[in-house]
């Protein structure tokens, strides 16, 4: 691959990369989206800003998260050293830690009262919740009756922390209705409320602004494969739903041509219309949630029903990034399905005593697959996004272990 600046105006004035993203929104939240980029870029300019956010990465989230090297899982496959980016430790359990203390940061910095957001694993409302607590500021989560069903242990944890939970009874009742649903909210109270957005979704500058956030964990991965191996890593490997913690883990890799970078998206039940999230590898450019990016969508443009197994992958959108990078060559996006992810989630259990969550799950499943097929030379970073806790009960309910 030719070496390539993929920083240099990334994304533009507009927040566009490449040809995605930007803001299609109702004219009455262009002022208010405005007001966010404004400042952001003043906070990101700040020291003072800068330094308080990188005291809280270190002290309050326990940065930097481990890369581990997973040995017996290396030894079971053979070929390829598998490494794992631990960001199930980071507090809270998953990396959405990384931005809302970001977003947290940046709504006092701007005298707003609330925290408003949507949720579908619950890791980014047991995150924002946190931060908004953390900060003294009401939080508010919108989450689909699906997935309040299934990510009970979250909703507690959201409770807790003094969020009100909003349970989403329409749609599909999943990730994607509830976006809809925040979106509702904010537009009733903008003035007083910033919206937290859970991934590098949404109009600009969310997907900007998150994915500078997250950028920390490709930071520290490689500077920490350096010091375990002397070399970059041939593969980096990451889960796709919205697409922080891919984007998180590839964006200072990516102008390393010799580093080869996975993003793995869910195949669910089937590849029928309704039965899977495979956004990347089945769907088109479309609108949806003030962004223009891939979609799965009818003949209407309108947004189809989906499913995963791992609710924070059941959208039937993705992040502006990933379209960008995958037209550029530079991102290979491939499919997992909930027959391979459960069982990519028992392995890593009883092989590295790690729960991974079934998120994670999707790229450990293929890396399971990949790895055998490598030299023992090669090197592969799997960034293990968040811990299984949350997932536990739904499995052992419906899954013999």
């Amino acid at each position: 691959m030719t070496k390539q600046n993929f920083h240099t105006n990334y994304p533009d004035n507009n927040g566009f990369f490449g040809q995605y993203g930007g803001q299609f929104i109702p004219p009455q939240l262009k002022p208010a989206m405005d007001e966010v980029l404004k400042a952001y870029e003043d906070a990101k300019n700040d020291p003072s800003f800068q330094k308080e956010y990188e005291d809280l990465l270190k002290n309050f989230v326990g940065r930097p998260s481990p890369l581990y090297f997973a040995k017996n899982l290396t030894k079971i496959l053979g070929g390829a050293k598998v490494y794992l980016k631990r960001e199930d430790l980071n507090h809270t359990g998953a990396h959405k830690i990384n931005h809302t203390l970001g977003e947290a940061l940046l709504a006092k910095r701007m005298g707003k009262k609330k925290l408003l957001a949507e949720t579908g694993a619950g890791q980014h409302g047991v995150a924002l919740a946190t931060a908004a607590a953390l900060m003294g500021l009401e939080c508010e989560i919108h989450m689909g009756a699906i997935d309040i069903a299934k990510q009970h242990p979250n909703v507690i944890r959201m409770k807790l922390l003094g969020a009100k939970v909003v349970s989403v009874e329409s749609g599909g009742r999943c990730l994607k209705d509830a976006v809809d649903s925040a979106f509702g909210a904010y537009m009733q109270d903008y003035k007083t409320t910033f919206f937290g957005i859970g991934s590098v979704v949404g109009p600009h500058p969310y997907p900007m602004m998150v994915r500078d956030f997250q950028s920390v964990v490709g930071r520290e991965a490689k500077k920490q494969i350096m010091e375990h191996e002397g070399r970059l890593p041939d593969y980096l490997i990451a889960c796709v739903g919205g697409g922080s913690n891919a984007i998180g883990l590839f964006n200072e890799f990516l102008n390393d041509p010799e580093v080869k970078m996975i993003g793995v998206e869910p195949a669910g039940k089937s590849f029928k219309p309704g039965e899977h999230a495979a956004t990347m590898t089945l769907g088109k450019p479309g609108t949806l949630h003030g962004m223009f990016t891939y979609l799965l969508q009818n003949d209407k443009g309108e947004p189809l029903s989906v499913h995963s197994i791992a609710s924070g992958l059941d959208y039937p959108g993705v992040g502006p990034i990933h379209p960008d990078l995958k037209e550029l060559g530079r991102v290979q996006y491939e499919t997992i399905n909930d027959v391979e992810a459960i069982d990519a989630f028992k392995r890593l259990s009883r092989i590295e005593g790690i729960i991974p969550a079934l998120e994670s799950s999707h790229a450990i499943a293929h890396a399971i697959k990949l790895a055998p097929a490598l030299k023992e030379s090669e090197i592969i970073i799997v960034n293990l996004s968040g811990r299984g806790d949350k997932d536990i009960d739904y499995i052992a309910e419906r899954f013999p272990i």
